[in-house]
């Protein structure tokens, strides 16, 4: 799985979560985690609005992925897959257009 699906992942199990954190998560630096955040919003991917002094991100599930081979699946559906923990029923938050809880 690559970095930038990693920090998917984080952003869609904590739309509030710092970067320091997302780089503790995905075993990178913080700078890294910068990068990809801002190559994922370039590419549309997020949203970043800031909150007080943080910031919440919003994933945007309904956009393709960037992968020719599986150019028919969306972001929603990458991590619906990534996210799924079999057996257990999902705790993940949900609501202002996140895909906490992706819905294809």
């Amino acid at each position: 799985m690559t970095n930038h699906a990693h920090v998917l992942v984080c952003i869609a199990d904590d739309p509030g979560i710092r970067l320091r954190d997302i780089g503790e998560r995905v075993g990178i630096t913080e700078r890294g985690a910068h990068r990809i955040v801002v190559e994922l919003a370039a590419a549309g991917y997020i949203t970043r609005q800031r909150n007080g002094r943080r910031i919440q991100y919003t994933i945007n599930a309904h956009l393709p992925l960037p992968d020719p081979i599986v150019r028919e699946q969306n972001v929603a559906g990458l991590l619906k897959i990534l996210t799924a923990n079999p057996g257990a029923q999902s705790t993940r938050r949900s609501g202002g257009g996140s895909a906490a809880t992706p819905n294809g």
